[in-house]
């Protein structure tokens, strides 16, 4: 069940229109999803969260395939069910294969599994590491 309810284009104030304005042409959608329309109940947190998205995810050294899949990794280890949906949908746009799921995902595992031992033992880093 949400913890809010969401605020449409329509409804919103101007400060969140600009917002939603911003993310329509950025995206070049007609929409907003309901992440955005849930977060604009705060409207602070909406624009430094869309100035984050805008900023992270632009062009620059790594392609927009390769952000996305991070960003599907990261969703995935967080247990993100809405932004790894967003996000690996959006990589499979962008020409994202089964395979390549399949090895982020296995990634993904492998090191949470070893992240978790690694804690768990309080391994020190070696000395070429430090």
């Amino acid at each position: 069940m949400p913890q809010s309810e969401p605020i449409h284009y329509n409804d919103a104030n101007p400060e969140v229109r600009a917002v939603y304005d911003d993310i329509m042409a950025t995206r070049s959608v007609t929409d907003i999803n309901n992440f955005w329309k849930h977060i604009a109940n705060h409207p602070p947190t909406l624009k430094h969260t869309w100035e984050g998205v805008k900023s992270a995810m632009a062009p620059g050294a790594l392609d927009s395939l390769t952000k996305e899949m991070i960003f599907l990794a990261v969703s995935a280890s967080n247990g993100c069910q809405y932004c790894l949906r967003c996000h690996t949908d959006a990589a499979r746009k962008l020409g994202m294969t089964d395979e390549m799921l399949g090895e982020v995902l296995a990634v993904v595992g492998v090191a949470t599994q070893s992240n978790i031992l690694a804690t768990g033992y309080q391994i020190p880093l070696d000395e070429d590491l430090t």
